[in-house]
């Protein structure tokens, strides 16, 4: 490979662990943003989900930063067309969480609008994308889609544990949406629970996409996981 050439994919591979790294921080900062800053700093109880912050003081940090991850994703092209359309997918429905809001104080499920349930179909497929990606696209075991990178192995159960973290939260918000009697709905709204269920899943694919990246503190994170498997290693 000639020495421009080299520079180039070098250049694209940066660009790549950028975007990773943006849509990881987003995700990261995003509940804490809402939920703990905005209680603390702006007098914002928590809300019955994150979404219900659109019709807070804190809706353009909300709107915002789904837009901001839509982009990254439209951006994110990956190794092959299906990787391709994965991101397409997910950038369409995360601006399509920010631009139809969630009707005011009502159940995800029973929409009073065309653009309420426009938002809560969005929601599903946005986290089903993301969870595609933690399960299929970055553990490949594919070689062209492969990325060298120190511990593998457990990068790649990081990637699956945020998966399968994924589709436990999404299970649980269906099934408190779907299965639970009024009373215990209430119950557990109290608690805020789908605003907790969201938030395990949204720092779930955090934690995908930042280890993906080679962020600092995912690949410290990554190190100290790995650090048992070496130690036994070396006294095998």
């Amino acid at each position: 490979m000639t020495k421009p050439l080299q520079q180039n994919a070098q250049g694209l591979v940066l660009s790549y662990l950028a975007i990773r790294r943006a849509i990881g921080a987003i995700g990261l900062m995003l509940p804490l943003l809402l939920g703990p800053v905005g209680l603390l700093a702006f007098g914002i109880g928590i809300q019955d989900n994150m979404s219900s912050y659109y019709h807070t003081a804190l809706r353009d940090v909300f709107v915002g930063s789904m837009c901001a991850i839509g982009i990254f994703l439209f951006c994110y092209r990956g190794y092959d067309w299906i990787e391709g359309w994965t991101a397409n997918l997910g950038c369409i429905s995360a601006l399509g969480i920010a631009l139809c809001p969630l009707d005011a104080h009502s159940d995800p499920i029973h929409q009073a609008s065309f653009v309420g349930y426009v938002h809560s179909a969005s929601g599903g497929v946005f986290f089903l994308t993301l969870a595609f990606y933690s399960l299929f696209h970055f553990p490949s075991a594919e070689r062209e889609k492969r990325e060298i990178a120190p511990h593998e192995d457990h990068r790649n159960f990081v990637y699956r544990t945020s998966g399968v973290l994924i589709i436990v939260s999404l299970t649980a918000m269906g099934a408190y949406l779907l299965l639970l009697p009024k009373d215990w709905k209430r119950a557990f709204n109290d608690y805020h629970f789908l605003f907790w269920a969201e938030w395990v899943a949204v720092w779930s694919f955090s934690a995908a996409w930042l280890t993906k990246g080679r962020a600092m503190l995912a690949d410290i994170a990554v190190d100290i996981l790995a650090l048992p498997s070496q130690f036994l290693g070396k006294h095998q």
